[in-house]
């Protein structure tokens, strides 16, 4: 309440409570009460009189519209001019009752309040149209590149089969060295045809999938997956040091971490540097009862630094040697953001990759 005489401050006291009005108030009349008040006492109705000593209700909404506040205000006052009621309205004030008239004012403040909390409904459903309209426009793009890109990535092996086929079918005389050739061919397109579609069923599985919060021990998780790579190509020449720190329970989506984990120590070993004498992925896990903090470096080919801020986008490549169908660190991103965490790539080309990914541990909510 914005008003110099407390008096007139308890008229207004009475006519609400006469109206049944339940109602905790402060009493301020200079600007820098009022502004304190604002932001201390966090009011839901804003009364002001017109005229203070230092002080004046033009003054007054100059600064309520500046702090941007979805609250009502309301000028209770002596006499003013049409003329002056209709400029205090103009400058963002909801209503003005008469003091001679404060029988009015329980229906300014019930009408002022709705319509205020109609506006905040309002906003709410526009935020949430505006950020469905996003999702619908990232899903479109991605529905796109998505249909382009797998047509080639599916078809592009296949026709390689095929053509490796109809040879052996041509030349029924072929000795059995150029055979041998010609299956490791095939096994070849099979692999990078294989890794495609798993690609396409971790995205869908992850955009789609709810998420299944259990326990999980981070040690175990990151021995699995590298067993579970011991055949790709290459890995027999990669050193691992794994170091996972920490004694708290992690608990998180097991399946999703598998795939943040599995992509990012299959591309360390695909993108390996066979000129150096010693190829090292070193993983560092530490485990806390807020988060889990991985750290997954390798000393391999790096990322060139324009291409950084662009290895997350979907199907994207950041290097000719790439063989894959470019979905991997994108499905590591989107991974993360469904587990509320982040990621941060650091590379220097030639030298080393550093992935840093950080996870809530959902040890809290269930406590």
């Amino acid at each position: 309440m914005l008003e110099d005489q407390e008096d007139d401050a308890g008229l207004i006291d009475r006519a609400l409570q006469k109206e049944r009005i339940s109602f905790v108030r402060r009493r301020v009349d200079t600007r820098d009460e009022f502004e304190k008040a604002l932001d201390e006492f966090k009011p839901d109705v804003i009364l002001s009189d017109h005229a203070l000593p230092q002080f004046n209700s033009i003054e007054a909404l100059r600064l309520y519209t500046s702090k941007k506040l979805n609250i009502p205000f309301i000028l209770v006052t002596g006499t003013v001019s049409e003329e002056f009621a209709v400029y205090c309205l103009k400058r963002g004030a909801d209503d003005y009752v008469l003091k001679s008239n404060l029988s009015r004012l329980p229906l300014a403040i019930r009408y002022a309040l709705r319509q205020h909390r109609n506006e905040s409904n309002r906003q709410i459903q526009e935020e949430m149209l505006r950020k469905q309209n996003e999702e619908l426009i990232k899903i479109n793009h991605e529905l796109d590149a998505f249909v382009y890109s797998v047509s080639h990535d599916l078809r592009s092996p296949l026709s390689s089969i095929l053509g490796v086929i109809n040879i052996l079918k041509l030349d029924t005389n072929i000795p059995p060295e150029p055979i041998f050739e010609y299956v490791r061919m095939i096994e070849k397109s099979v692999l990078k045809l294989d890794e495609t579609l798993q690609g396409i069923l971790n995205y869908s599985r992850n955009a789609r999938g709810d998420l299944l919060i259990s326990e999980v021990n981070v040690r175990d998780q990151i021995r699995k997956v590298i067993d579970e790579l011991r055949y790709i190509e290459g890995m027999d020449k990669i050193s691992f040091q794994v170091n996972v720190n920490g004694h708290t329970a992690l608990f998180t989506d097991e399946y999703r971490l598998s795939v943040i984990l599995t992509n990012l120590i299959s591309n360390a070993i695909k993108y390996a540097d066979q000129r150096k004498e010693r190829s090292v992925v070193q993983i560092e896990a530490t485990v806390t009862p807020a988060h889990l903090v991985m750290i997954v470096r390798d000393n391999g080919i790096g990322i060139p630094k324009e291409h950084i801020s662009r290895v997350f986008g979907m199907f994207y490549r950041a290097t000719e040697k790439s063989m894959g169908a470019g979905l991997g660190l994108y499905i590591v991103k989107e991974a993360v953001d469904k587990l509320s965490g982040s990621i941060v790539i650091q590379s220097q080309l030639g030298t080393e990759t550093l992935v840093r990914i950080t996870i809530p541990n959902r040890l809290l909510n269930r406590q």
